[in-house]
C-alpha cells in the first residue's frame, strides 16, 4: 500500500517529455519533487506562474513564492510569472497538456467530485471546473477508500461533481487505473504488497481485471 509520497512518484511516471502540466492542490503538488531529471517539462500554477519547480529546502521558503494550494514553491530559470486571466486564457485554449488532480470520487464513467462536500464549508471552487473542462489528460491522485474504509471509486458519484466524463486515469494507494470509454475501472497495476482481492474489495464501481496484474515500480 503507498502513502502519499508513493501515488505522486508513480504519478511521476506518467508526464512525458515536453508537456506543459498543471498540478492541483493536495498529492499532485507533491509530484514536482519526483520528475525525472532526464524529462524536460514545464509545470504551470494556475494563480500565475509558468516553471514552477520543487518544493524549497527549509530555510529557503519565498513567501511571496506560493502554488494555488498557497505552498511555498520555487521557480526554475526561464520561469513567468503573470495574472488569472492569462493563467486560465492558457488552461481554456487547451494549452495544458495533463493535469494532476485530487479528488474525494470519482465515478465508472469518468465523473469527478473533488470541491465540495454538503453541509462544510469551502473556501470556493477555485479553478478545478475550468481545469476539468479544459484539459485532454486528466490523472486523479487520491485515496481508494474513505477513513470509514468506504470505496471512493463508485458507480456514480455522490458527491456535487466538479465535471463529467474526463477522469482518464486514477492512481491510488492500492493501485493503477484506467477509465474505459465504455465506462468502468480497468486495473492496470496493483500497489506493492497488495492483492487484486483487496482492490476488487475496495472498489464499488465497475471493475475490469484482465491477466495477470503486475505490481507496480515506485
Amino acid at each position: 500500500m503507498l502513502d502519499k509520497t508513493g501515488i505522486a512518484k508513480r504519478i511521476a511516471k506518467e508526464i512525458k517529455d515536453g508537456y506543459y502540466v498543471n498540478l492541483g492542490i493536495g498529492i499532485p503538488t507533491l509530484v514536482a519533487n519526483y520528475i525525472p531529471d532526464d524529462v524536460d517539462v514545464i509545470l504551470q500554477s494556475e494563480n500565475g506562474l509558468l516553471g514552477m519547480g520543487p518544493f524549497p529546502f527549509e530555510g529557503e521558503e519565498d513567501a511571496d513564492t506560493i502554488n494555488a494550494g498557497k505552498q511555498t514553491i520555487t521557480k526554475l530559470p526561464g520561469s513567468a510569472i503573470f495574472d488569472s486571466a492569462m493563467s486560465f486564457g492558457m488552461i481554456r485554449a487547451k494549452k495544458v497538456n495533463l493535469t494532476i488532480l485530487g479528488a474525494m470520487e470519482v465515478s465508472e464513467n469518468g465523473d469527478i467530485a473533488n470541491w465540495k462536500i454538503p453541509g462544510k464549508m469551502v473556501k470556493g471552487m477555485g479553478g478545478a471546473m475550468d481545469l476539468v473542462a479544459s484539459a485532454e489528460n486528466i490523472i486523479v491522485a487520491m485515496q481508494h477508500v474513505n477513513k470509514a474504509g468506504e470505496s471512493k471509486l463508485l458507480p456514480n458519484c455522490t458527491l456535487p461533481l466538479t465535471g463529467i466524463n474526463c477522469v482518464k486515469k486514477i492512481v491510488t494507494e492500492l493501485a493503477v487505473l484506467d477509465v474505459l470509454p465504455e465506462g468502468g475501472f480497468k486495473l492496470l497495476e496493483r500497489a506493492p504488497g497488495v492483492s487484486v482481492e483487496e482492490i476488487i474489495k475496495a472498489t464499488a464501481g465497475k471493475l475490469v481485471v484482465e491477466g495477470e496484474i503486475p505490481e507496480m515500480i515506485v
